[in-house]
């Protein structure tokens, strides 16, 4: 409300809305793929390893930023024909808790992207040992305190938004993270030649090595997708929080519906990725059609 009223008064640029249908759809398709994804891996007792656990925490938080959306968009529709106010007490929690959702979804993302990341770094250069230092065990350890930061995290920036003192951190969190994961990817691919050529005498070692490399290939597109579906969105916090009434920034805001769009884009264009390298998934996923067919 507050960027659309800064838009007219200081910008020319029109606000790009997208309409309400694409939205339900796009969210609608983001779900189901994901709870797909998520069956999958359940009923396949082959997929009960780490890095599939880790795949299913970033499946739960696309899915979590579709039905922000969903939820955000039956909030404004309800508004509009007048069962709700904006100023209201019960809106006013119940915006915080879809910001908390938001928050949620975006925090799961990056710790999820994190925690494949670094499955995928002690696959390529601990392979003999990666069963013992990445146990089910360890991994649902890991992923148990992923969430609970995230959740502890999400309400305590949701209900204190207003503060700079916690959009800053928010905001910083985002490239800081990203940045430490593409440090991790450049090591990763600087030493998997020398480090191919260390376990070559193995039998098994050229097979297990473009194994690992796929998976930190695939990872690099989940990244690459990431970036590209959320840093549009993280940009326009940060400008509606320092910048408002600069006409350059105004402008940028005014194409937020779009920005909110490519955030459920992002769930849908995962479950592709995951289909799409993982034999061991496409074959789950062929089992599942069968039977229902």
């Amino acid at each position: 409300e507050n960027i659309s009223d800064f838009s007219l008064n200081v910008t020319d640029c029109t606000q790009v809305v997208v309409p309400e249908e694409v939205f339900f759809t796009v969210a609608a398709a983001g779900i189901l793929e994901n709870l797909l994804v998520l069956i999958a891996v359940v009923r396949n007792k082959n997929l009960h390893l780490p890095m599939y656990f880790f795949i299913c925490s970033l499946a739960i938080s696309d899915m979590l930023g579709s039905l922000y959306k969903t939820l955000e968009n039956i909030f404004i529709i309800l508004c509009k024909m007048g069962y709700l106010t904006r100023r209201g007490d019960f809106e006013k929690k119940l915006d915080d808790a879809m910001d908390s959702m938001f928050i949620l979804s975006l925090l799961g993302s990056i710790f999820s992207l994190l925690a494949i990341a670094a499955d995928r770094y002690i696959t390529i250069f601990y392979a003999l040992r990666y069963h013992n230092i990445m146990t089910l065990r360890r991994a649902l350890a890991i992923l148990a305190i992923i969430w609970t930061f995230c959740a502890g995290s999400s309400i305590a920036i949701a209900l204190f938004s207003y503060e700079a003192a916690t959009v800053i951190p928010f905001t910083i969190l985002f490239p800081l993270m990203m940045f430490f994961i593409l440090c991790l990817y450049v090591h990763m691919f600087l030493l998997a030649r020398s480090h191919a050529k260390k376990i070559a005498s193995l039998p098994t070692s050229t097979v297990h090595q473009r194994t690992n490399m796929k998976g930190a290939i695939t990872l690099t597109i989940f990244l690459g997708v990431f970036l590209c579906c959320w840093a549009p969105f993280v940009l326009h916090i940060l400008l509606a929080r320092f910048c408002p009434h600069n006409p350059y920034c105004a402008c940028y805001m005014s194409i937020f519906h779009v920005n909110g769009t490519l955030i459920m884009c992002n769930a849908i264009i995962n479950p592709m990725i995951f289909a799409f390298r993982s034999p061991e998934l496409r074959s789950t996923f062929k089992k599942m059609f069968c039977c229902a067919r």
